[in-house]
């Protein structure tokens, strides 16, 4: 099946099952200070239902990334999706924050199974740096749901309470099973699929885990995403509360951000090819550094709304330059094993969200302050791990600003 085009239903399919992370969180945002309110819990408490389903989502990619590399794609998939639509649709009833808390990690469970799934058939139909350009495409289509997502709950906000959300977020699932039930073929033959049972998956999971040459690309790839992760955690609080944006306004400015994301991410499709991919990944964490330094300064020296927004527009954007590159890196030596691959990385990814997005909930001083020291403190880890774990290739024959990473 290599070689296969990247035809429209694919990508469109590919792309909604990669956006389940930001359609989980980034549609239920503008009802994050009201779910506070409703439970009369503090901050940190309501986004313990950010960080609940941050956690699904990555121990979830665990799970289905080795059964669909044993059993097939398609399987594990139609399952993970139906589980994320129950899910969704029971936090809707949520009585309780606890009980909330506990739905939203099954919805992340559900979700993972898209996301580690779908970079997985990725890696199956495509080879080299053609899997960076399609991931690049595909954060078209992913980029819709976070352009959309917290605009349509700010809208639904204005007729129904936070659990309306939940119900739109069930029956965006529901059309995303169907398509995938109905449009999405099988990747991974019989012939390719790992057998061995739960040794044998112990097996790749070391293998792929003690990679150097993974590590190098996978670590500042969950690095780089917890900026993302940090904003999405503590943006509706800093904008709606400190700033005084409306939930309906606030959808808007997190809008003007993805669709900076998806702009980066369609310039790095073009570019790669002509680009090695480790030099853009390196101008990716460098932006990414430089802009949550000018994120925080505007912070701490209260330079006004617009030019906070603008540096957290180009930290966030640097990211279509750095994870669509770091992961097709970081899959590449693992053809065979790309279902486990994928999930470890993505495993990795939301881990480390999770732990790094209730830090912007501390007192490190006004909201914006302590968002923008965590995503600079993100920003610089990123950087630094990619710095000490990749070297520059000695050898000749390379393109200007390749790396040659040591291990297998």
């Amino acid at each position: 099946m290599r070689g296969r085009r990247l035809t429209l239903p694919l990508a469109l399919i590919l792309g909604g099952l990669s956006a389940f992370g930001p359609l989980s969180t980034d549609m239920y945002l503008p009802a994050l200070p009201g779910v506070a309110t409703s439970f009369h819990a503090p901050q940190w408490a309501a986004q313990a239902t950010i960080s609940a389903c941050l956690i699904g989502l990555g121990l979830g990619q665990l799970a289905a990334g080795p059964v669909s590399d044993a059993l097939g794609r398609r399987r594990p998939l139609l399952f993970g999706v139906g589980l994320f639509v129950l899910a969704s649709w029971a936090a809707g009833l949520a009585p309780s924050l606890g009980f909330l808390i506990g739905v939203r990690l099954l919805q992340g469970l559900g979700g993972a199974a898209g996301i580690a799934i779908a970079r997985a058939m990725v890696r199956d139909l495509f080879d080299g740096s053609e899997v960076a350009r399609v991931l690049s495409l595909l954060m078209l289509v992913t980029g819709l749901a976070p352009i959309g997502a917290p605009i349509i709950g700010g809208q639904i906000l204005r007729v129904t309470p936070w659990q309306g959300v939940f119900v739109v977020l069930g029956a965006v699932g529901a059309v995303i099973l169907i398509g995938t039930a109905g449009w999405l073929p099988e990747s991974l033959p019989p012939d390719r699929r790992r057998s061995g049972g739960l040794r044998e998956a112990g097996r790749t999971f070391r293998t792929v885990s003690s990679s150097r040459r993974f590590i190098s690309y996978a670590l500042p790839a969950a690095l780089a995403f917890s900026v993302l992760f940090s904003y999405i955690s503590a943006s509706p609080f800093v904008l709606q509360r400190q700033f005084h944006l409306s939930a309906q306004a606030f959808g808007f400015a997190f809008a003007v951000n993805s669709f900076v994301l998806v702009a980066v991410s369609q310039l790095n499709a073009r570019l790669v090819g002509r680009i090695p991919l480790q030099r853009l990944l390196t101008l990716g964490l460098c932006l990414c550094v430089l802009a949550a330094g000018a994120l925080l300064v505007a912070a701490l020296a209260e330079l006004g709304l617009a030019i906070f927004l603008a540096a957290l527009a180009v930290a966030v954007g640097s990211l279509g330059l750095i994870t669509p590159n770091a992961v097709a890196l970081a899959l590449q030596p693992h053809p065979r094993s790309a279902g486990m691959a994928s999930a470890q990385l993505g495993a990795l990814q939301f881990a480390v969200g999770a732990l790094v997005g209730p830090t912007t909930g501390l007192q490190l001083g006004d909201p914006a302050v302590s968002m923008a020291t965590v995503i600079v403190g993100s920003a610089v880890a990123a950087l630094a791990s990619f710095s000490l774990l990749a070297r520059p290739s000695a050898g000749r024959g390379r393109p200007p600003g390749a790396f040659e990473v040591g291990g297998p």
